[in-house]
Parts: C-alpha cells; sequence; structure tokens
C-alpha cells in the first residue's frame, strides 16, 4: 500500500517540474520524467521527493548504481527518511537490513489512515484479524481454557479492526500505535480503555511485569525485521499462562527478506526460533494469507504462542 508523499521543495518551478515528472512516470514515460527531475534537482538541489522518485524511476529503468545514488541523495536530504529510500537502498543490495526508519511507517499510517479501512477489507480482503482470533480461540479450546482474556495489548493497532473482532472476549484493551493518525481513528471505536501513541516496543516497555493476558498483532510485525526485541517484551508482559498472537508474511528461504511491498517477510523456521529464544511455547504456526496484493493472496503465516 505505497502512498505518495511529496516534500515541497520550496521552489515553485521546481515543485511543478516535479508534478510534471510525476503525470510523465505515471503513463510510463520514464525517461522523460527522469529528465524533468533531474531538471527540478537543479533548481532545488535538496528536493527528497524529486531524489526519491528519481530513484525509483532509475530502479524502474534498470539503472541500479544511478537508483542508488538518487536514493542516498534522498536519504541525505532528510536523515528521518519519510520515504523509506533506505529501504530501497536494501532492496538494491546497498544497505544492510535495519529496522524500518520510525519516519517512514508513521508517515505512511497517518497519510493512510482515513481509508485505511475500507481499502484494506474492500480492495484487499484484509482477515488478520479475524485469522489471529480464529487461531486464539482454537488454541485455547485445544488446551481447555477459556478464551477471555482481562487485559489486551493490541500492538500496531490502526484503526482498531483486531479489537473489534475481540470485544467480547476482552475487559480491557490497550491499543499502542506510531501514527497519531491511527490513534484518532481507533479512539473513535471506543473500543479501547487505554491509546498510546509509540512503537510497538517502545509501548511495550512502559507496561508491567505480568500485567496482560493477551497480546496481539495484527500485520504489525511485517514493519519489524528482527522479531527479538519485541517478543522479548511481550514475554515480559504477559502474565503466566497468557497468550501472544500476531501475523507475518513469509517466504520460501530463511531467515528474513524485505519484500518489494517494503515489508518483512520471516520463514516458518526463523520464527519457530525466535519464539523458543524468547521463552515462549509455540502453540500454533500455520500458512495463513493475510490479504491479497497484486491480484495474488500473500503469503502469510498466524502464530499463537504462550507464556507457560
Amino acid at each position: 500500500m505505497p502512498l505518495r508523499l511529496f516534500l515541497s521543495s520550496g521552489d515553485l518551478m521546481a515543485d511543478r517540474r516535479f508534478e510534471f515528472a510525476r503525470d510523465l512516470q505515471l503513463k510510463g514515460d520514464l525517461p522523460a520524467a527522469a529528465d524533468l527531475l533531474e531538471q527540478a534537482i537543479e533548481l532545488a538541489p535538496n528536493f527528497t521527493s524529486a531524489w526519491f522518485t528519481l530513484g525509483e524511476i532509475r530502479r524502474q529503468l534498470g539503472e541500479r548504481d544511478k537508483a542508488i545514488t538518487a536514493f542516498r541523495e534522498a536519504r541525505r536530504c532528510d536523515p528521518a527518511d519519510r520515504h523509506g529510500a533506505g529501504l530501497h537502498l536494501v532492496r538494491l543490495g546497498d544497505a544492510q537490513m535495519a529496522g524500518m526508519p520510525k519516519a517512514y511507517v508513521q508517515t505512511l499510517f497517518d497519510q493512510y489512515a482515513p481509508r485505511f479501512e475500507h481499502t484494506l477489507i474492500n480492495d484487499l480482503g484484509y482477515r488478520a484479524p479475524s485469522l489471529i482470533f480464529k487461531a486464539v480461540l482454537a488454541a485455547r479450546g485445544a488446551a481447555k481454557k477459556p478464551a477471555y482474556f482481562k487485559r489486551t495489548i493490541d500492538l500496531g493497532c490502526g484503526t482498531g479492526l483486531a479489537a473489534a473482532a475481540f470485544a467480547k472476549q476482552v475487559d480491557h484493551f490497550i491499543g499502542i500505535d506510531l501514527s497519531p493518525g491511527m490513534i484518532k481513528e481507533a479512539r473513535a471505536t471506543n473500543l479501547y480503555a487505554e491509546l498510546e501513541i509509540a512503537d510497538m516496543i517502545e509501548g511495550l516497555r512502559t507496561k508491567a511485569d505480568a500485567s496482560a493476558n493477551l497480546v496481539v498483532a495484527a500485520d504489525a510485525f511485517v514493519y519489524l525485521s528482527d522479531l527479538a526485541p519485541v517478543l522479548t517484551e511481550a514475554r515480559r508482559v504477559l502474565a503466566p499462562g497468557g497468550v501472544l498472537a500476531f501475523t507475518l508474511e513469509t517466504h520460501d528461504g530463511g531467515g528474513i527478506v524485505l519484500g518489494e511491498g517494503l515489508r518483512y517477510a520471516h520463514s516458518a523456521e526463523y520464527v519457530r526460533d525466535a519464539i523458543a529464544k524468547a521463552g515462549l511455547e509455540l502453540l500454533t504456526l500455520e500458512l495463513a494469507s493475510p490479504r491479497i496484493e497484486n491480484n495474488e493472496p500473500v503469503r502469510g503465516l498466524v502464530v499463537v504462542a504462550e507464556k507457560t
């Protein structure tokens, strides 16, 4: 779900050239678009959006070295990396796998918040919350334990779709999301007793030991490369017998890869190992698609683990 971020150069002529270039890019005239972007950058050398879009076009044209140069310039112009240029550098083999820039994730979801639910449900067949809900119910049923949770933390809560799925099973819902726009949408549902603007790991770190009975993350861990920190914190905040449930994207190889959609995909083997190292007991690890992308089901996993 990449969205277009535009950061003005402060130069009207440069901004106009950028807009013309974007039109040409969308029409498929990539060389002409690149030429106009070069002109815009001549007028405004620190024009982040122009450098970033030039990087995209150079990549589309198969000009890897020029794409790397442009993405590096975009990141230099905006060290917070709201466009996510660093992620493209990882994809191009020019940077090591690292955490996703917080400013990029926040900007992405702030832009997306007003149409998030409509797009996910109507266009992308999104079902991560229902997958988690069914998996948790099945795991609790198999263990002959009630699927009722006094305190639940919803990581990357978005607009509240996971809280809606679990509404009848939970007394007290705490939502954590990096995007103020998403928190505003979540607040309007009246499903959460508490809402917090923070990244997932920071949000968990403010919670007391053994203070939650369920932690859920619907399609949120795809923005984390290394799962160890969030799994360790989740185990700490879970009471004994507490449950952690989440969805991921996955792939055939080993370890972690950054996919074309700029989300991390974790192998099943990596997940098993990470759950074990965090001191959690794996109850469920099943292939399940959380949504459709480019008319194809996204390959995913639904995971349920317990603090024993």
